[in-house]
């Protein structure tokens, strides 16, 4: 296994053998320019040590982390930096676009460094967002605008101009992805029923103390999905994040003990998982504005 970084933009038009970069710091590249005909062969991974969203169209399978995916028509994929990328040696594209940001351009500005928080830039491939034909020409028309700034001389408003268009491309991707949320309706119903099973089974268990209290990593890898999109998933149907959810089961649980139990509240606590019972009194007079003492005698 081969892992190839690419840093820059510039480095980026080298390695797709593109014309050369008009800005350092960002770029959107025609698919259909791209010349892969020196591209090496074998078990090779690619990264970028940039943001992407990538919209293709092409025949053959791409690997991304340890899923594979099949993009098809009209399917949006959004990347990190250092990602692992891995197309499949059969991958040939055969049109779409793709815009790359350097990281050093999005922190340049508390509004850029603000847009590296989007949620979907953790999401799998596997979840990536599906758009319409008219939903492709509105991102497409937002691109536009970064391209004629690209091109141009740059001046004081450039950079607030392209700021100002990515703001508002990645804007109507949050849109659309809340749209796919609700429009997937039955997909969304199995999986938040599947992570209410999952939780209840988890905190059926007679104690935590050997397995402690689960993360959102563990309910994302049992649903197949990435952390990122469980919690948007979730916030979207429930308006609480996959942590929310977590701790108000485990309140539920804490509650029921301090009920039905003799259980001193430091064996409460080591019951539900935690390591130490100032973190549990603190986590539940957090979530019911009472401390367990408070909450086991009301009076």
């Amino acid at each position: 296994m081969e892992y190839v970084d690419i840093h820059s933009i510039s480095e980026l038009h080298a390695f797709y053998r593109y014309e050369k970069p008009t800005h350092p710091l960002i770029t959107i590249i025609d698919w259909a320019k791209v010349d892969r005909s020196q591209r090496k062969k074998g078990d090779i991974f690619y990264r970028l040590n940039m943001y992407s969203v990538s919209c293709k169209k092409f025949k053959g399978e791409f690997k991304y982390g340890r899923s594979t995916y099949d993009f098809s028509e009209g399917s949006l994929i959004f990347t990190a930096p250092h990602q692992a990328l891995q197309p499949d040696p059969s991958f040939e594209v055969r049109e779409g676009w793709a815009l790359y940001i350097h990281p050093d351009f999005l922190n340049a500005s508390k509004k850029g460094a603000a847009l590296t928080g989007l949620s979907f830039f953790g999401y799998d491939t596997n979840e990536a967002l599906h758009i319409s034909d008219g939903e492709k020409n509105i991102l497409e028309e937002c691109l536009n605008n970064i391209q004629r700034e690209i091109v141009q001389n740059m001046d004081s408003h450039t950079y607030n101009l392209m700021l100002t268009n990515l703001e508002l491309f990645f804007g109507y991707c949050t849109r659309f992805y809340e749209r796919q949320f609700l429009t997937r309706v039955k997909v969304s119903n199995d999986t938040l029923e599947n992570f209410e099973r999952l939780l209840n089974e988890y905190f059926a268990q007679d104690t935590l103390i050997e397995t402690g209290l689960p993360d959102v990593k563990y309910f994302s890898s049992r649903l197949n999905l990435s952390s990122n999109y469980l919690s948007d998933l979730l916030s979207k149907y429930t308006g609480k994040s996959t942590q929310e959810h977590i701790h108000l089961k485990m309140i539920e649980k804490a509650k029921s003990l301090l009920w039905s139990s003799e259980m001193a509240i430091s064996e409460i606590a080591y019951h539900l998982g935690f390591e130490h019972p100032s973190h549990f009194t603190k986590l539940f007079k957090s979530k019911t504005g009472k401390s367990p003492k408070e909450f086991r005698h009301p009076n």
